[in-house]
């Protein structure tokens, strides 16, 4: 009875362990999909304003969809890049994952 038990223990762990990995290299992935997308918009240097952005600028930050971009527009103008916050526009997690990729110009 032992030798069957082990014979099905080793290939169920070999199965958990390649049902894992691929799940961690998975995630991974994704992250760092979230991160490269983060500093091509930063590398490019050019921050999307608050007062001016398109709906599809604003929706090209992380987190921020159609919802979200049609808030920012209706709320506008902004003073600070603060006013998002609050002014409860975007709730603060997503605010966190665009703060260094947005800006608020004043007219002059």
């Amino acid at each position: 009875m032992k030798k069957w038990h082990s014979k099905l223990v080793w290939p169920l762990i070999l199965v958990a362990m390649a049902v894992l990995s691929l799940t961690i290299v998975g995630l991974g992935q994704n992250s760092n999909t979230n991160v490269n997308a983060n500093k091509t918009v930063a590398k490019a240097g050019k921050l999307v304003d608050l007062n001016s952005g398109s709906t599809e600028e604003l929706m090209a930050l992380p987190g921020v969809g159609d919802t979200y971009a049609q808030k920012i527009i209706a709320g506008r103008p902004y003073k600070t890049k603060t006013e998002l916050k609050s002014r409860n526009i975007i709730p603060a997690g997503v605010y966190a994952k665009i703060a260094s990729l947005i800006i608020a110009h004043q007219k002059k």
